[in-house]
């Protein structure tokens, strides 16, 4: 019996969802625009590797960066159209852990 091959866009589209935090961000994110400091408080993640994850997420057109110059300068994060179809797969995952997931 041969073994089916992993399609490497599966592959590295699970590597990205699997990174930690990197859905969580992303969850956060589908209620809509947030800044820095709301995402951190929200998931309770640190300064630098939430930096990190959005600058990732940035990098992989997942998440839209926008600086508004007012004083002090205000950066709002969202959800790019590519960002915003991964919430099926999100939903599907938050569905399945409220019928399987044990507190």
């Amino acid at each position: 019996m041969t073994q089916p091959t992993i399609c490497p866009k599966f592959e590295k589209a699970l590597s990205l969802l699997s990174q930690k935090w990197t859905a969580l961000v992303i969850y956060q994110l589908l209620s809509g625009t947030q800044r820095f400091n709301e995402i951190q408080s929200a998931i309770g993640i640190s300064g630098k590797v939430l930096s990190d994850r959005l600058k990732d997420l940035e990098n992989k057109e997942i998440v839209k960066r926008e600086v508004i110059p007012e004083t002090p300068v205000v950066i709002e994060y969202s959800l790019t159209e590519k960002g915003r179809s991964i919430e099926p797969i999100i939903r599907d995952i938050e569905n399945w852990s409220q019928l399987w997931i044990k507190d």
